[in-house]
């Protein structure tokens, strides 16, 4: 069972939600983000993210139209990742396509970028 902090942006308040791993994540419609998945490999009995985060998933993952493979949205610093590049997984962002090609990669990355609903979008070479 997962702790999960949400900041909502609506109310300026931080929501406490409890959830297993199956569940889906508070705010996501569709259940198209399992706890499990947005957790990814991190230990942590403690989750974070904001609702705008949630938002933009759900919205993103609508106008992408098919399942999206989610590697990890949180990871703690001392977790691992990128090594010595940045951590930014703290619940607001989300490592996907790992499993895609890179011509499946470009094309949605680019989606992501002409939607308009994240506000940065990185290629990673």
């Amino acid at each position: 069972m997962a702790k999960i902090l949400v900041y909502n942006n609506n109310t300026n308040r931080m929501e406490t939600y409890y959830r297993s791993e199956n569940q889906r994540m508070p705010y996501n419609n569709n259940s198209t983000l399992t706890v499990r998945e947005f957790r990814g490999s991190s230990k942590s009995g403690l989750l974070w993210t904001d609702r705008r985060a949630m938002e933009a998933w759900n919205s993103f993952r609508y106008i992408y139209g098919r399942p999206i493979y989610v590697g990890y949205a949180f990871k703690r610093p001392w977790e691992g990742g990128h090594g010595t590049l940045s951590q930014h997984y703290a619940g607001l962002a989300f490592d996907v396509g790992q499993n895609l090609s890179a011509q499946q990669r470009n094309t949605m990355r680019n989606l992501a970028i002409s939607s308009g609903i994240w506000n940065y979008v990185e290629r990673v070479t």
